[in-house]
């Protein structure tokens, strides 16, 4: 009986590993996916200056090798004067989208900033960077980075909000279909571009010498961009009606003076000056109101591409005769006004601080003169041989310092502000006195109703004065301090985003401005407000026409009965009484 074959024996293999070699590096390839998962895991923004981006979660480590975002505040923080100073509206988004990539729960793969945004924070950014030795970092070279569009997702930056991620993110297109078309991205670069106006060579006159923002020989466009077609017909409306109430207001105030001057003596005999000046303050705003805008305020500037002329605003200029015409009118006569309001306080002053009476005051009349019409006049002279005037955007008149920022602070806001305080300081001086004597005549038993109806009018007229002064200078500081914003945003930022973030000036600061322009002329009549004006109309009339009028005698005015009762006649200085006339020689 045959044996039973046996087996033939199995020849040893290589020996394989032990078994907790094995083991281990079953443990290691577990560890480092474990480690994977565990990088990718969302974590809250921490980062000061990236939150409230369009996205809260981020993941570290990033591409740059940041463990933690402590690091990633350290780094990124070293941009923020760029990001302060807005060199380019993407510059934020684009560096929180690198140093703090957005982490999805359910997409764990990265997701970068399209190539788009990081052209345009580069764009904006970049020759700022340059002026400082900087270049752009190359770590952050945008054409690494994904196109919109392509097989790779990425992020880009809404045109209608600066710091949105949307909308999602676009998936690859299938073949043999077509992408619609995307909406136009919003162009923020720096540039002298609609609605601004080129300076090309052609045009010598300003060539070299016209800058709007960071941006030379570009010119801003006649009317201010930043308002509407119906805010800039409401403009012309507004000048029209407050210009034509002031012109009426004041022509009846001086032409009340002229029919009967011995009424209007000094200390406000002034008043009447002021008025005369407003009312030639107001024929400037009507002469713009009947030209136009266009023709007062606006130049035309040849293109070079023969698309016709473009019109921008005045700069720099003497001329057209009608732009210099309303600058006279305006700019002289209202720096005139204000130095006749000074007058006006210290003639109140002499007379009830110093006890001047009204013919010691009249007698350095001629001073107050020399001074109300030389100031300006030295004024306006250095202006035109600078030729600084230039036109307003807003309300189509010629100014100064509508488009140099110095002019306006040296020519208009610094002697402005210095008249208002000189002239308060003398008012308030005069007003201690006056409760001075209204002291004394209570202690002697005499009413005192008269003078203290006197001290409320002079009191009323300081207020209609000092109160639409003051707006006007606050008015002026507000445009000084933000001009230099609002033209960098008309060349380096869109329209809609403009209109959406309010880089823009305030419509209604603007129209306040001019309306307390004009008011103090419209005010300036409150000194004729009473019966001695009907008075003095009925005897001019009865005078021109007797068959039409019978001589009539009006009660006195508030004004002569309170001078009166102070000094013992019927004109307005005061003389004696309380006060003791002085001689000229007392100034």
């Amino acid at each position: 009986m045959a044996s039973p074959a046996r087996r033939a024996p199995r020849s040893p293999g290589p020996p394989g590993p032990p078994r907790p070699l094995v083991l281990l590096l079953l443990l290691r390839c577990a560890g480092v996916t474990l480690g994977a998962s565990k990088e990718l895991v969302c974590e809250p923004i921490t980062v000061p200056m990236c939150r409230g981006i369009g996205y809260n979660l981020t993941y570290m480590p990033n591409q740059f090798n940041h463990d933690t975002q402590e690091e990633v505040g350290l780094e990124v923080h070293q941009f923020w004067p760029l990001v302060r100073i807005r060199c380019s509206p993407d510059l934020l988004f684009f560096l929180c989208s690198m140093y703090t990539p957005i982490c999805l729960p359910d997409y764990r793969k990265p997701l970068p900033p399209c190539r788009s945004v990081c052209e345009r924070a580069k764009r904006g950014c970049s020759p700022l960077m340059s002026q400082y030795g900087f270049e752009w970092p190359e770590r952050m070279s945008c054409e690494r980075l994904p196109q919109l569009g392509d097989e790779t997702l990425c992020m880009y930056q809404n045109s209608s909000e600066a710091t949105t991620v949307a909308p999602p993110f676009p998936k690859p297109t299938p073949k043999g279909r077509t992408r619609p078309p995307s909406p136009p991205q919003c162009d923020r670069e720096c540039r002298c571009r609609d609605p601004l106006v080129p300076i090309k060579r052609e045009s010598q006159a300003l060539y070299g010498r016209v800058q709007t923002g960071p941006l030379p020989n570009c010119a801003q466009p006649c009317h201010q961009h930043y308002f509407s077609a119906d805010e800039r017909a409401f403009t012309s409306f507004w000048l029209g009606l407050w210009s034509v109430l002031c012109f009426i207001s004041t022509l009846t105030t001086v032409a009340t003076f002229l029919i009967d001057m011995e009424r209007f003596k000094y200390p406000e005999r002034p008043i009447i000056f002021l008025a005369a000046c407003y009312l030639f303050v107001s024929l400037g705003y009507i002469i713009r109101l009947v030209a136009g805008h266009e023709r007062v305020a606006c130049g035309a500037s040849s293109s070079s591409g023969g698309g016709g002329d473009q019109l921008h605003i005045l700069y720099d200029t003497t001329g057209p005769a009608l732009c210099t015409l309303v600058f006279l009118l305006v700019y002289f006569f209202g720096m005139a006004s204000s130095i006749w309001w000074v007058v006006l306080s210290f003639t109140w002053f002499l007379a009830a601080g110093m006890k001047w009476g009204s013919e010691a005051i009249a007698g350095y009349s001629q001073y107050f003169h020399l001074a109300a019409w030389l100031i300006p006049s030295v004024k306006t002279i250095v202006i035109l041989a600078l030729s600084s005037v230039d036109g307003d955007p807003v309300a189509g008149i010629c100014y100064v310092g509508n488009q140099s920022l110095e002019n306006l602070r040296g020519f208009v806001l610094a002697p402005l502000v210095v008249y208002l305080f000189t002239g308060s300081l003398f008012l308030l001086a005069g007003f201690v006195s006056l409760f001075r004597i209204r002291s004394i005549i209570k202690q002697g038993g005499t009413k005192t109703d008269k003078l203290e109806r006197l001290m409320i009018r002079i009191g009323l007229f300081t207020v209609l004065y000092t109160v639409p002064a003051t707006i006007v200078v606050a008015c002026l500081v507000y445009e000084q301090h933000y001009r230099p914003g609002w033209e960098r945003a008309l060349a380096c930022s869109c329209l809609s985003e403009r209109q959406r973030s309010g880089l823009g000036p305030d419509y209604a600061v603007f129209m306040l401005k001019y309306f307390m322009c004009l008011v103090v002329g419209i005010t300036s009549g409150v000194w004729i407000w009473s019966g001695k004006t009907l008075e003095s109309w009925r005897r001019f009339v009865a005078r021109c026409c007797p068959c039409w009028l019978q001589k009539a005698t009006a009660p006195p005015s508030m004004y002569s009965e309170a001078s009166t009762a102070l000094t013992g006649h019927t004109g307005t200085g005061l003389t004696s009484g309380i006060y003791h006339k002085a001689a000229p020689s007392h100034i």
